[in-house]
């Protein structure tokens, strides 16, 4: 070995005098560990840091979260791309600038866009003090029959208008306020958890039997029949999981808000009997980051149930996501809560068997759980006995738009849009004639008025290129843009891509340029909205186009010569 100065050869090695990369500042890691206290450092809590981090700073710092890289023991590449992929994180600059104290979100999506939310936008950019407020924009908040709709700070406003938020700002009344909801106490003296007990008493071999003969379904958006996927997962090895998807995000729906803020324990007993007939090891209740009054009232709830014995403490997990409408698809739920980006997995494997931690796991919705207990007291001919036209069961219809009383309406399953209007939202608004409407929300496409006799239900709207997804009906009337509509669905698509794959990240870019020029061409249109469905991982890319696709095949007279 030649010469004595090489690192073989006995001369001395001038080493790093730190570790490659960002390095970790003694303070931040001190102030990381008082806040996280004696909580768990399990990767899958991360998420739920990123809150307390938030909550307790106003934003996430680059010291901040390399600090919490080393104490929860992840790569800080780890930490960094889950901070950065959710909306409702604020990782602040290089430089370190936090943001102004209070955030504004105003939600631009298609209820409140209808609601005048561009107004309301420029009002608030020119009445606060950018210093002190910003003004941001922002998907569905789930008040789409209060739109428009704003938060400031964590409170809701609903409807927003620049007085009511400026007020709100000025007097520091930015903390959400609790729903009036059905405490435990109200809701066991009305019967509730009787059937709880009664089935963990063993009365629980009919019970799938029973909801099958029912015909519930998921009521989330997919509709697979619910007694079946219980049967799946309950045939699966054990340990399983039961994970509640209440994150709700697409434009035009609320109906999860709605059964959250004032019956939460009928949701509750439901996901409870579920977790005893399937055999479920623990239930995690993933939470929209939107609703922060319905967390810090599931959370009080929750802690009394297990005051009282009624479920072991640790057994139900609340989690609150970030803001990203992705999460609302039940694999990327699934990645959320194990603390990672909400990306969608690909399939197979199915969550059935291969879910939470590679687990068999149980995804339902909220309005889904909230049906058992009616379903098993009532039996199962009452529900099926509930539909038109030959379809069964009872649906939450989110109603937004150009009608006279917006809301959640409890109606049968299979009425029509026509009827859905006139028997339960008093007819259209005043100086409004239906015009269209979206059967399912943003991604369920668009009809005109001559298809509003259709039943609205699973399987009955897809011969017209729809579907009724999470049940969330927007009335449009002969004063909307339809293309104004849908350049607004498109850009919602845009801004919540998660960008996992090509088609969707690409497509719903290139389609919302495309629409932003000009003249529309329904061939190029029209081809990209198909390789987008054809091709895209999950619903998000594959529906993203339905919305063009419809506008083409049911009002191509607002093509003809328009710039």
């Amino acid at each position: 070995m030649k010469g004595d100065g090489g690192r073989l050869g006995g001369g001395e090695r001038r080493g790093r005098a730190t570790p490659r990369g960002r390095q970790v500042e003694p303070g931040a890691l001190a102030e990381v560990r008082a806040l996280l206290g004696d909580r768990p450092r399990r990767a899958d809590l991360l998420i739920e840091h990123l809150h307390l981090l938030q909550d307790e700073c106003g934003h996430l710092s680059a010291r901040h979260l390399a600090a919490l890289a080393e104490e929860m023991r992840l790569p800080q590449a780890a930490v960094f791309e889950v901070a950065t992929f959710y909306a409702h994180f604020d990782v602040v600059k290089e430089d370190g600038t936090p943001p102004p104290p209070v955030t504004v979100r105003v939600c631009d999506s298609i209820s409140c866009m209808l609601a005048g939310a561009e107004t309301l936008l420029t009002e608030l950019r020119r009445g606060l003090d950018p210093k002190e407020v910003r003004v941001r924009r922002a998907p569905c908040m789930g008040a789409c029959d209060r739109a428009p709709a704003c938060t400031a700070g964590r409170r809701l406003i609903a409807p927003a208008t620049p007085e009511a938020v400026m007020d709100a700002v000025a007097a520091d009344e930015l903390d959400p306020e609790p729903p009036a909801h059905i405490g435990l106490a109200a809701y066991r003296n009305m019967g509730g958890y009787r059937l709880l007990e009664a089935v963990r008493g063993g009365a629980r071999d009919d019970v799938i039997a029973r909801l099958s003969a029912a015909e519930l379904r998921g009521l989330g958006g997919a509709g697979f029949p619910t007694g079946r996927k219980w049967e799946i997962v309950a045939a699966q090895p054990a340990p399983r999981y039961l994970c509640i998807n209440a994150d709700e995000g697409e434009p035009g729906t609320f109906k999860d808000r709605h059964c959250l803020a004032s019956d939460p324990h009928r949701v509750l007993e439901g996901a409870l009997i579920a977790a005893h007939v399937v055999g479920i090891d623990r239930i995690y209740f993933y939470l929209r980051d939107e609703y922060p009054e319905i967390h810090a009232m599931l959370a009080a709830e929750i802690a009394e149930l297990e005051r009282v014995g009624l479920v072991a403490p640790g057994f139900l997990e609340l989690r609150r996501g970030a803001g990203a409408y992705i999460c609302g698809e039940e694999s990327a739920m699934i990645e959320s809560i194990e603390g990672k980006r909400g990306l969608p997995r690909h399939r197979p494997p199915y969550v059935a068997s291969v879910g939470l931690f590679g687990r068999p796991t149980l995804v339902n919705n909220v309005e889904t759980l909230f049906w058992v207990r009616d379903i098993l007291e009532k039996g199962a001919d009452w529900f099926a006995s509930q539909g038109r036209r030959g379809h069964k069961g009872f649906r939450s219809f989110s109603v937004s738009g150009r009608v006279r009383e917006p809301g959640v309406k409890l109606a049968p399953a299979g009425i029509t849009a026509r009827e859905l209007i006139e028997e339960f939202c008093g007819g259209m608004a005043e100086g409004h004639r239906l015009r269209a409407y979206l059967p399912g929300g943003a991604s369920g496409g668009i009809l005109p008025a001559s298809l509003a006799d259709v039943p609205l239900d699973f399987g009955t709207l897809e011969p017209y290129g729809c579907f009724v997804g999470s049940h969330a009906v927007v009335v449009l009337s002969e004063r909307d843009d339809l293309r104004a509509v849908a350049l607004n669905l498109l850009r919602f698509f845009t801004e919540e891509s998660c960008g996992q794959c090509t088609p969707c990240r690409a497509g719903t870019e290139k389609a919302v340029r495309l629409m932003e020029a000009g003249r529309w061409d329904p061939s190029l249109l029209g081809e990209l909205a198909q390789v987008m469905a054809e091709a895209s991982i999950c619903g998000l890319g594959q529906a993203a186009g339905n919305p063009l696709l419809c506008l083409f095949r049911h009002f191509p007279e607002i093509f003809e010569g328009a710039e």
